[in-house]
């Protein structure tokens, strides 16, 4: 195996990507240790960045402050059942656009595109509306159902699947399959890359979401973890109990951190595969 010789220009771009990661890492470092901290414990200057006295208090206050087990449960189910349905809807929908013809298609495919250029946040007075109407206020489907399929899904997987060889498809409507089947079990297995990349994707910005659940939302026991984390007192006496805060924030992106080692082989090969076909 030959050896890499290492430059100068090499070793400086080591050095700029270790300082990178460590500049990118201090904060979630910081906050793991700040919430293990007692409250009366200080934690400014670099002196302070291990606590003294480690403590688990702070994870007691946040459960004893909020309904945690059911905002937890609410945020894993939200994001869980939203990513199976996007994944599900949005490679449907890839699918179509990529491999059949019908009238129009190149008009709606622009149009679905455009819708991309306009945040979701300017629709909010509409959807409120609907979501109203239908009863679902303060509702879990509120968060689930309205973005079941997003232009950008459906832009990504359309991408992918047309990449997949036409060929196959008919070699299997000739051997009797229909046109479900062939999505299952022909183009799903070969684009799984892709699906895994998309669910990584869409369960991070599902659990990150705060607009949505502060606005359908209406009580703790409906709030999703990311809403109740931000409705922790902010002040007890004349200080701030950060590490309380802290702990709340620890508890909310560790599920991310799961997601992302757990599929992050997936992220690579997805995105490298995106860009040889982009």
């Amino acid at each position: 195996m030959a050896r890499r010789n290492f430059t100068p220009g090499r070793l400086a771009a080591y050095i700029v990507l270790i300082v990178w990661c460590i500049l990118a890492i201090f904060p979630i470092f910081w906050m793991a240790s700040t919430s293990f901290k007692p409250v009366t414990e200080g934690f400014g200057g670099l002196g302070s960045l291990l606590p003294q006295n480690p403590t688990l208090n702070n994870y007691v206050a946040v459960s004893r402050l909020l309904p945690l087990a059911r905002n937890i449960l609410n945020s894993v189910t939200v994001a869980t059942v939203g990513t199976i349905l996007t994944v599900f809807l949005c490679s449907l929908a890839g699918m179509a656009f990529a491999k059949y013809e019908f009238p129009g298609k190149n008009a709606l495919f622009f149009l679905l595109l455009a819708t991309m250029m306009v945040p979701p946040e300017a629709g909010v007075v509409p959807v409120f509306a609907i979501m109203r109407a239908l009863g679902w206020i303060n509702n879990l489907l509120s968060l689930i159902i309205p973005t079941a399929a997003t232009a950008i899904g459906i832009f990504y997987m359309r991408q992918y699947i047309s990449g997949f060889p036409n060929e196959v498809m008919e070699q299997a409507r000739l051997d009797g399959c229909g046109e479900f089947r062939i999505y299952w079990q022909i183009v799903v297995p070969v684009v799984a890359p892709a699906l895994a990349a998309w669910a990584s994707i869409a369960f991070i910005a599902r659990w990150n979401d705060f607009f949505w659940p502060l606005i359908f939302m209406r009580s703790k026991e409906m709030f999703t973890l990311m809403v109740a984390i931000s409705t922790l007192p902010v002040s007890e006496g004349l200080s701030t109990p950060w590490p309380v805060i802290m702990a709340g924030t620890t508890i909310s992106v560790l599920p991310l951190f799961v997601i992302y080692f757990l599929l992050q082989g997936y992220q690579k090969e997805g995105l490298a595969l995106g860009a040889v076909r982009g």
